[in-house]
């Protein structure tokens, strides 16, 4: 097991958070969805213009878990008006995790998961949120584990694929 540590990613970061956030993301869900689907979800979610927006908005915050100053994983939290289905100053939303494929089942999903627990108790938020497809069974055990309960759900769109996420909530 190797030591992990944590980075706040800033816009200096940018391309290694846009390999980082495609990788993972490719790696978790190319199996299920098409070529062009994935491609589509990509080049929108992890264009530079997309991420420079982010990375800019002081209402959403990226993390990067590293092992041997090597980013394994990421973190996107969201606070606010920048929440995606919930705009509750009460609450942040987690907006991904993702760990590398290679690194998984070493606890950096944890970890980065209780970095975000801890930055919403900071901010005195009362709850803690996500959204989590429906077919990715793996996460949803993941986050029934940490004490997080289904409250809804709502549609996804993975280029022209129409997915359902459960919406999860763990009160603080």
């Amino acid at each position: 097991m190797h030591d992990i540590s944590l980075q706040h990613v800033d816009l200096n970061d940018i391309r290694i958070l846009q390999k980082i956030g495609r990788e993972t993301f490719y790696e978790s869900f190319a199996a299920v969805n098409t070529p062009e689907n994935m491609q589509h979800y990509l080049d929108e979610s992890f264009s530079e213009a997309a991420l420079t927006e982010e990375l800019s908005n002081p209402e959403m915050a990226y993390f990067f878990a590293l092992i041997d100053k090597e980013p394994v994983g990421y973190l996107k939290l969201n606070f606010g008006a920048a929440q995606t289905d919930i705009q509750d100053d009460t609450s942040v939303e987690i907006q991904r995790i993702y760990v590398r494929k290679e690194f998984q089942g070493q606890k950096i999903g944890q970890f980065l998961f209780e970095h975000a627990v801890a930055i919403a108790r900071q901010r005195g938020a009362e709850y803690i949120w996500l959204g989590v497809w429906d077919g990715n069974p793996n996460a949803i055990r993941f986050y029934e584990r940490n004490g997080f309960v289904t409250f809804g759900q709502h549609e996804f769109m993975l280029g022209d694929d129409r997915q359902r996420d459960w919406l999860m909530r763990l009160d603080l």
